[in-house]
């Protein structure tokens, strides 16, 4: 018997176990449908309804414990992982089919320098613009400022500051030019620098 029930009323007791029964509903389409199995948060709300609340767009994907602050535009066809952080507090814009991996933070502002002068300097914001078709992986950081050129590549943990350019692999913190993406039709090559010897 769960413990759980002990400390509730007849009406919370019925009502956790109607939960409980939603959760394991949901459990199965999930599997079913997307063969995946989330917590109970992330069934809840339907990933491209908040996507099209965000973007205006149908076809892209907000997973419900994204955060998103501020000022955020988002392209069509975008996909945006759980445990996400996206600041538009100084300016996000992202473009069309992007994605944003589990757990990578994009930030427009920080509060180091209000932090260091006991609140006296303002807080500093920055802009930031990835552009279109770009994979941003996962626990990736990028800083205020930086901007991420088209078809590119940000390796998982990668921590960006500053320009990126178009075809890019980056990797590393700070983050590095490691590679480029080469694209002929439907095509898609990863070129590591150690590849090009």
């Amino acid at each position: 018997m769960d413990k759980r029930l002990d400390a509730l009323n007849e009406d919370l007791k019925k009502l956790l176990l109607e939960v409980g029964r939603l959760n394991d509903a949901l459990h199965c389409y999930t599997k079913q449908t997307y063969n995946r199995i989330n917590p109970l948060n992330e069934n809840l709300i339907d990933w491209k309804e908040k996507g099209k609340l965000i973007s205006g767009y149908d076809n892209t994907t907000i997973y419900e414990s994204c955060t998103i602050i501020g000022d955020v535009a988002l392209g069509d066809n975008c996909w945006v992982g759980p445990f996400t952080i996206l600041d538009g507090g100084g300016g996000l814009t992202i473009g069309a089919s992007v994605t944003i991996a589990a757990g990578a933070m994009i930030y427009t502002h920080d509060t180091l320098k209000h932090t260091l002068s006991n609140g006296k300097a303002p807080y500093d914001y920055r802009p930031v613009v990835i552009e279109d078709n770009c994979f941003i992986g996962s626990q990736a950081i990028i800083l205020k400022g930086s901007h991420i050129g088209h078809h590119s590549l940000i390796s998982a943990n990668a921590l960006v500051r500053g320009d990126v350019p178009p075809y890019s692999i980056v990797a590393g913190s700070p983050a590095t030019i490691v590679g480029k993406i080469q694209v002929e039709g439907d095509a898609v090559t990863l070129v590591y620098h150690e590849e090009d010897k």
